[in-house]
């Protein structure tokens, strides 16, 4: 399976994650803001990141902008998981270089719909020239 780091400030949230997580086999790895995620990343190489975009200390746009700006982690699919969820939010956020999008709270189906896809997509070597289309379709 796979490793996945989830950047989650909420322990709720973090908790539920990674059960559903762990129940599908995935290897899960957690990190409370930005900068901590950034250091698991940086070490760790998870297969994917699911970021929570309201943290404190570095919240989900400055971690995607540093994410995005170091090519050796620019491939890296990463997932917006956040209560954002305004007209226009999944847009802007999708515009700032996350791969995928999920509103709070979660539904475990799109959750791993999502995962699915951003997974399948890394493997097949597609991604970082594909997040412009993404973001433009609202997927």
């Amino acid at each position: 399976m796979k490793k996945i780091l989830i950047a989650e400030d909420n322990a709720v949230n973090r908790e539920l994650l990674r059960e559903l997580l762990e129940m599908h086999g995935h290897t899960v790895m957690e990190a409370i803001n930005g900068e901590e995620a950034l250091r698991i990343v940086e070490e760790s190489k998870p297969d994917i990141l699911l970021l929570d975009m309201g943290m404190p200390v570095l919240d989900g746009y400055g971690t995607i902008r540093k994410i995005r700006e170091n090519a050796r982690f620019a491939a890296l699919p990463v997932l917006a998981v956040t209560a954002y969820a305004m007209q226009g939010d999944k847009e802007r956020i999708l515009s700032c270089g996350f791969d995928g999008y999920l509103s709070k709270p979660i539904n475990p189906t799109l959750l791993f719909q999502e995962l699915e896809r951003l997974l399948s997509r890394a493997e097949r070597g597609t991604g970082p020239e594909d997040r412009a289309q993404a973001a433009t379709e609202g997927k």
